[in-house]
């Protein structure tokens, strides 16, 4: 049974690469506009879903979709993608010295009878306390651009994240071992 990544991320096909997975990856954009009054939980499980279900209706069986949406909350409000740099010091200063959640939404699709599994990961990072030194060098390198919340735990940033409190993986895109258990319950079997 193949394995299809319903995500363009280099990040969670690297996090299944480096854990030995073999499979396909399909894109899936969908429109990640949070909802009003949407709660970054419903969101996730919500974005995954509609990924899973486009490219389940493209792929041929028998496989596994797997897709996935992972946002940074900080009291309850969802730290997207910076769209500027001066965004992205902002979220940056918000995060300076306190914990946060990282949330991932997961949902797998057998196909070709379509029995479906989703789950919520949640993760508690802590950052560290960030001077306006550490700020305006990390915005100097590319790491925080195209990240949600600003940052890379698993690049540079690693170094101002004293305590991950949860999977570390769910925090870089994709939480491993919970997938692993999941793709089990579908009948999946690394060999």
């Amino acid at each position: 049974m193949k394995l299809i990544l319903a995500s363009a991320s280099p990040r969670r096909a690297e996090i299944l690469r480096a854990a030995g997975f073999s499979f396909a990856v399909m894109s899936s954009a969908v429109d990640e506009t949070p909802y009003p009054s949407e709660s970054p939980q419903d969101h996730v499980q919500r974005l995954a879903a509609a990924k899973a279900e486009l490219v389940a209706a493209r792929a041929v069986g028998p496989a596994i979709v797997i897709a996935a949406d992972t946002v940074v909350t900080l009291e309850g409000k969802i730290l997207g993608k910076p769209r500027s740099t001066e965004d992205a010091r902002k979220m940056l200063e918000q995060l300076s010295g306190r914990t946060h959640s990282v949330l991932t939404g997961v949902m797998l699709i057998r196909l070709p009878d379509a029995e479906s599994r989703s789950f919520l990961e949640s993760t508690l990072v802590h950052f560290a306390r960030l001077s306006e030194d550490d700020i305006m060098q990390y915005l100097s390198t590319d790491e925080p651009y195209d990240k949600a919340g600003s940052y890379a735990i698993q690049g540079r940033a690693g170094r101002y994240i004293p305590r991950v409190e949860g999977c570390y993986f769910n925090v870089v895109g994709l939480p491993l071992a919970h997938l692993t258990r999941t793709l089990a319950e579908l009948g999946w079997s690394p060999d």
